[in-house]
């Protein structure tokens, strides 16, 4: 019994593998048009296009007074990095808006409010954040995931840290003598 079913199966196979391959049993659909290609631009190209296009202001976001009392306090200029990169923060028309950039990379940022006092800007869209520390500063990047620049210090922040070197600030995690809360030994218990 299965020697005659592998038989019949083998002679009809070519009869099969016709009218499959025949164009009366079932029409070929026709090949979908593909999109044509978008022109790809040099990358210096692509960056003189970027720089020199204006960025629309985003309406959508709104800064509140603290916003732009907290914006006076960026720096901005062309900052030193680790690693011989640089930031170039550039203020925007906008008052409180920045145009952040470093190697290949071109943020809009505003900024928002911290909760350890550090002065931080994001660009929501690209995924970006920038935070000024009194000693230094870093650009991150929160959709790759890393650090863009690391160890920016402007004159400011370089001046600081070396105050900081010489006269370090207290730990926050031993107490003063004359804080109210400090346990004091006076004798043997």
């Amino acid at each position: 019994m299965k020697n005659l079913l592998a038989a019949v199966l083998i002679a009809a196979a070519p009869a099969l593998a016709l009218a499959q391959a025949s164009p009366a049993a079932k029409p070929a659909a026709a090949p979908a048009a593909k999109p044509a290609p978008k022109a790809k631009l040099a990358p210096s190209a692509r960056k003189a296009v970027e720089e020199n296009t204006p960025i629309d202001d985003d309406l959508s976001i709104k800064l509140s007074e603290a916003d732009i009392e907290m914006s006076k306090k960026v720096y901005v200029g062309e900052i030193p990095c680790e690693l011989g990169a640089s930031v170039k923060i550039t203020p925007m028309k906008r008052e409180g808006m920045f145009i952040v950039t470093t190697k290949g990379h071109r943020f809009r940022m505003h900024p928002v409010e911290s909760r350890t006092g550090a002065i931080r800007l994001e660009d929501p869209q690209r995924g970006a954040m920038w935070l000024q520390l009194g000693n230094k500063s870093m650009l991150m990047s929160q959709k790759l995931g890393q650090r863009l620049a690391d160890e920016c210090q402007s004159p400011a922040q370089l001046t600081y840290a070396e105050t900081l070197k010489t006269n370090p600030l207290p730990s926050i995690l031993e107490p003063t003598p004359s804080s109210p809360n400090s346990v004091t030994k006076t004798g043997p218990n």
